[in-house]
């Protein structure tokens, strides 16, 4: 038979390719399983590139962009990671553990000469049923404040719970929920700056309203400033001096050299002048700024800072309400930005600058302290989860229990609808109740406690009306999610399910893997 493809592609049809898929994607599931629930251990991921350096964390979505992943399927949950990761900032690693048990299952069923196709109806119907069967457990308390914020804490700790900073978790689940309510409903993360400073424990940590920047106050130039106008601006300030390197001049003396030089120095003193006649008090540059404009603004009494960099001018010049300047030319057309008190503060060894008072009431800072780089990086991690779910909850305030409640909930409703359901799809929509259990059972796991034992406990709680039981980690055993305050945001579960059954079905689908045959390079000679 003549070949139709190229001499090195590989193609894999039907069975095979659905082995590849289904393997792939749970050898990828099973990667990250061990980080579920609040005893999930982390993960040491180590790069080969220069310097070596090495994360620790037990995100599943930082993991899973880790690694460099060769099998199609698995790409394909590291994908629904990543969205989950962008959209609601949790459940990372449940949405990749759900689809991973949603393919296990529909392996078994496909060894039953079951049709993929069916399979998917199946899935289709019972993500809906388990979706309804959660709206109708939700819980509301937008209209009474000082519930709904008792409901943003329980969801922070919640969340905090199975991240390194579970040790402190009231004390950073009350810096998340501050900061969030802060923002008024908006979900725009930016004007949450996170600082991370080694030294101290993590218990050191605090919220600062306003904006801190990372760098010093020059020599000579007042350290304290009220009712500041910032100019914040983009542009060279280091041409005071003739650039041997860079430039050619050819001259018969030394004098015009000095001559070239004191020329220098006066455009460098109008672009100072025209500064200064913005009528500010603080100079913010993204570039650095040689001696001599600095003296100059010393002595006009301005603060310049230099080299801010480029993250740092972007969210001061949001936070103050100003624009990024790169030409001085027409002074009118320049927003300048406003605070009411720029100061220097120490944090540890460190001297920062900080504005407070800025014109986005929203804005501030948690600075967060720690033994070494690594706990602060995971720190950050755990933390920006935390705000992301906070911020998406504030504009969906439906709540539900947590702990492998929802899925046991959703689970019975499944369970209910298969019972309904003629045909071969019932045997779909079996598994994915199944699969729905694997997840408490995963938390149990994890804890090293029985989970076939307390599952079944759990499934004949559920058996009752209005159960609020979920597992219980601490003490090993069943517990009410109710009285121990373990809350989900209804948007985050909702996420899990729909995408989980989305890349299941996307991965069932395929029947034919096909490897394209890598480009050769042509001996140039």
């Amino acid at each position: 038979m003549e070949r139709v493809l190229k001499d090195d592609a590989i193609q894999e049809k039907g069975e095979r390719a659905r082995m590849a898929s289904f393997v792939g994607a749970m050898a990828i599931a099973d990667l990250v399983k061990t980080t579920l629930g609040p005893k999930g251990m982390d993960k040491i991921l180590q790069s080969t590139g220069r310097g070596r350096s090495v994360t620790v964390t037990n995100d599943g979505a930082t993991i899973l962009k880790s690694l460099h992943i060769d099998n199609p399927a698995a790409k394909v949950l590291v994908d629904i990671s990543k969205v989950q990761d962008d959209e609601v900032g949790d459940g990372t690693t449940s949405v990749v553990v759900l689809a991973g048990e949603l393919l296990r299952e529909a392996e078994k069923l496909v060894n039953m000469k079951i049709h993929p196709m069916t399979i998917i109806a199946g899935y289709r119907m019972a993500a809906e049923c388990a979706r309804n069967a959660l709206l109708k457990k939700t819980m509301d308390n937008k209209d009474n404040t000082d519930k709904f914020r008792s409901d943003l804490m329980n969801i922070a700790m919640t969340t905090l719970s199975s991240k390194i900073l579970s040790q402190d978790k009231e004390y950073f689940a009350e810096l998340a929920v501050d900061a969030v309510l802060r923002l008024k409903g908006s979900t725009n993360l930016e004007s949450i700056q996170i600082l991370k400073k080694p030294g101290g424990s993590l218990k050191d940590s605090f919220l600062d309203e306003g904006f801190i920047l990372d760098k010093k106050i020059g020599l000579g130039q007042p350290k304290r400033i009220e009712n500041a106008n910032i100019l914040v601006a983009n542009t060279a300030m280091d041409t005071d001096k003739v650039k041997i390197y860079g430039a050619r001049v050819r001259v018969d003396s030394m004098s015009k050299v000095a001559d070239i030089e004191a020329a220098e120095k006066q455009k460098m003193r109008e672009k100072v002048e025209k500064i200064i006649g913005h009528g500010i008090n603080c100079f913010v540059n993204r570039q650095l700024i040689y001696n001599f404009p600095e003296e100059l603004f010393a002595d006009a009494g301005i603060l310049a800072v230099e080299h801010a960099d480029f993250e740092g001018i972007e969210r001061l010049a949001l936070v103050t309400g100003g624009d990024i300047a790169s030409t001085f030319d027409n002074p009118e057309s320049v927003k300048l930005g406003h605070c009411k008190l720029i100061e220097e503060i120490m944090i540890g060894e460190d001297r920062l600058i900080h504005f407070s008072g800025v014109a986005m009431g929203q804005a501030c800072t948690i600075v967060l302290r720690g033994a070494s780089e690594h706990v602060l990086d995971e720190a950050e991690r755990s933390l920006h989860d935390a705000l992301c779910v906070l911020s998406q909850t504030v504009n969906d305030t439906r709540v539900i229990f947590g702990g492998g409640w929802p899925e046991m909930v959703m689970s019975k409703e499944v369970d209910e609808l298969a019972r309904r359901t003629p045909g071969k799809k019932s045997h779909a929509i079996d598994a994915f109740s199944r699969a729905l259990q694997a997840i408490p059972t995963i938390i149990a796991d994890n804890a090293g406690l029985d989970s076939a034992e307390l599952i079944s406990q759990l499934r004949a709680e559920h058996h009752k009306e209005n159960s609020t039981v979920g597992i219980d980690v601490i003490s090993g055993g069943l517990g009410d999610m109710q009285k121990r305050g373990i809350c989900e945001a209804f948007k985050v579960k909702q996420a899990i399910v729909l995408s989980a059954t989305e890349a299941a079905e996307m991965i069932l689908r395929v029947d034919e893997i096909i490897t394209c045959a890598p480009r050769r390079r042509e001996d140039r000679m």
